[in-house]
């Protein structure tokens, strides 16, 4: 019954090629294009903190010489890229009724089976995808449980996390100044490495505060009139700019009660730097994959025993970071105090 799955069109090459071409709906982060690829061949990244910059040092073969970079202190730390896996089966059931014997189409009909299967178990790694982006936007990385840390970059390379704290309650000029000195904050932590703005991804409440506050409500307010000719225009936009930052209210979530920022903070990042977040790709757990560079995704089948149908595996082996944590400056509102 099961003869079609040894199809080419079911090996592990096809499969991995499916799932990383499948469209997806593109989560907030994701689609701001902020982490460069840097495909590894290995299952850990060696990353180097250097002139307050970490970098990935790429592998080489042994008994070669090692990376030469000039002098300065430095740190290398080795860490373990995460293990993301998910599968499914598809059963003999499914597919009666799909192929006929000797039918033609008999391995386009199940490919279709094959392939909602892997969109669907795409879009659960798209938004685990989407909440590492946001752990290295905060400098830590937590597991789904949202309490369990992978890897925290600041604990790591000793770097101690910037917290701000935003009055919202002042006046107009008081708000002000605080963006002034949040800006100033920022330059100062940059350096010399050049950016265009900076962006704050705000949770509910802190991003409420603000729009109802009397100092940014007026630019609030000018940006929801323009809105829905953005919309028109086929760019919905991004949040507003008001003194200097573009704030906008973060909405990634697991469940309605798993927010990807708490509510009462903001996160501020740098935007136009280049090469400041990254993601690693390691490769898969397989035969075929071994010294291979890694990739987004991939996906593989086996058969059940008895020939009761196929099992699903994609997975993911993804390890997002920030070049620079120490520009990773958490807003919170004064008086709240810091909660994680």
């Amino acid at each position: 019954m099961l003869d079609v799955f040894t199809n080419d069109a079911f090996s592990m090459v096809s499969l991995t090629e499916s799932i990383n071409l499948m469209p997806y709906v593109p989560a907030r982060l994701g689609s701001l294009g902020l982490f460069r690829p840097k495909p590894i061949a290995t299952l850990t990244a060696v990353l180097e903190y250097k002139q307050n910059t970490i970098n990935i040092i790429p592998s080489r073969a042994r008994g070669s010489r090692e990376n030469v970079r000039g002098g300065g202190t430095r740190i290398a730390k080795a860490v373990k890229v995460p293990h993301l896996p998910e599968g499914s089966s598809i059963l003999a059931d499914d597919v009666q009724g799909v192929r006929a014997f000797g039918s033609e189409d008999q391995v386009e009909g199940v490919a279709q089976l094959v392939n909602t299967r892997l969109e669907e178990l795409r879009q659960d790694h798209e938004v685990t995808a989407e909440w590492h982006r946001m752990g290295a936007l905060s400098g830590v990385l937590l597991d789904a449980d949202g309490v369990s840390v992978i890897e925290s970059f600041f604990d790591l390379f000793g770097i101690t996390e910037t917290e701000f704290p935003f009055d919202l309650t002042v006046d107009e000029d008081g708000v002000k100044l605080q963006a002034q000195a949040l800006s100033r904050l920022m330059r100062h932590l940059m350096g010399a490495w050049p950016f265009t703005g900076i962006h704050a991804m705000c949770g509910d409440s802190f991003f409420d505060d603000l729009i109802t506050s009397p100092s940014a409500k007026a630019a609030y307010d000018r940006w929801q009139d323009g809105q829905f000719k953005r919309e028109l225009q086929g760019s919905p936009g991004g949040g507003f700019t008001w003194c200097g930052v573009t704030w906008e209210n973060y909405d990634g979530y697991f469940t309605d009660s798993f927010s990807f920022i708490n509510t009462d903070e903001c996160r501020f990042f740098p935007t136009g730097a280049p090469g400041l977040f990254g993601v690693a790709y390691a490769p898969a757990d397989y035969i075929e994959t071994v010294n291979t560079l890694g990739r987004p995704f991939y996906a593989k089948q086996e058969r059940m025993k008895f020939d009761k149908g196929v099992e699903l595996e994609t997975q993911s082996n993804a390890l997002h970071y920030c070049t620079r944590p120490q520009v990773l400056i958490k807003g919170v509102k004064a008086g709240s105090g810091s909660s994680s």
